[in-house]
């Protein structure tokens, strides 16, 4: 560093001696510029010479200083790159503790009430904004929906079925942000108003004339085929619907909806979109018996 010192001060001495020879002829503002100029190359070869004194003592101090502004995800960014919230202790309880057809181990899901206090917690404290995609949101509330209900089914376990609890559908236990929500709210003020029928098909009520639960989370990427895919089962699984040509014997669910089936056509049009068999539009129609029994495996 003493030889750079040197440097800088013969640099800048002999661009002065050589400007008091010449003083009449030379401009002031051009010996003002000539200065400022070695004076910047000085500096620049101090910079680069620092850059290879850097011993490994100082390397940590070094990478533990922080920009002086962070790094900013724009809300654009995270619709069009990931998802919005995180599903992932959901899920992993989901893979665990529900079968493949639908069955849920509500003890397993007990043992291990922490991990779903703390997904409830997350979701209670990241309520969707404008800012997410269609899907992100649609995901977060289907997803919530099924994770309050189990909650509700451990805070009365054991039980013989949801309708064991008094008004569980209107009980107002879900916080969300600084309200507090019934699963009614999110099923009919919230999920319904998004317009999409096939979300019956993918909310659970912990009952075995439901559709059964999906033994996975519903997330931004895959909550669209996830519902098609849920929709195609229940319509054409015989313990919840009978269906021939010329007569169907149907889910009480698409009488307490019918509005949400209709909106488009005929509740045999939609049937017929999902329908291995082919309905005829006069087909006889009738309801199964709601069985409430709790879907416990």
């Amino acid at each position: 560093m003493k030889n750079l010192f040197f440097i800088i001060l013969t640099c800048l001495c002999c661009a002065c001696g050589s400007g008091k020879k010449t003083v009449q002829n030379i401009p002031l503002d051009d010996i003002i510029s000539q200065k400022k100029k070695v004076q910047s190359e000085v500096v620049i070869r101090i910079k680069e010479e620092n850059k290879t004194e850097i011993s490994v003592e100082n390397i940590d101090s070094i990478k533990s200083v922080k920009p002086a502004i962070e790094p900013v995800i724009s809300n654009k960014t995270l619709k069009n790159n990931s998802e919005a919230f995180d599903h992932h202790l959901w899920n992993g309880l989901l893979s665990k503790y529900v079968s493949k057809n639908g069955l849920v181990y509500y003890k397993g899901f007990k043992q291990e009430y922490q991990v779903l206090k703390k997904y409830l917690d997350a979701l209670s404290n990241h309520i969707p904004t404008d800012q997410w995609s269609e899907t992100d949101t649609l995901a977060y509330w289907m997803n919530a929906y099924n994770a309050f209900t189990i909650k509700l089914i451990l805070d009365n376990y054991p039980l013989k079925s949801i309708k064991d609890i008094k008004n569980p559908w209107d009980l107002r236990f879900i916080k969300i942000g600084h309200k507090w929500y019934t699963l009614n709210d999110i099923e009919h003020r919230i999920l319904r108003k998004m317009g999409d029928p096939r979300i019956h098909f993918g909310i659970n009520c912990a009952s075995f004339s439901c559709p059964p639960l999906l033994d996975k989370a519903f997330t931004s990427q895959n909550v669209h085929q996830e519902l098609e895919q849920l929709t195609i089962a229940f319509i054409n699984d015989s313990k919840r619907n009978t269906i021939s040509s010329n007569s169907i014997q149907i889910s009480k669910i698409f009488t307490w909806f019918s509005k949400d089936f209709t909106k488009k056509g005929s509740l045999i049009q939609f049937l017929n979109t999902y329908s291995k068999t082919p309905i005829n539009p006069k087909a006889k129609k009738s309801f199964k018996k709601y069985n409430w029994s709790l879907n416990e495996s």
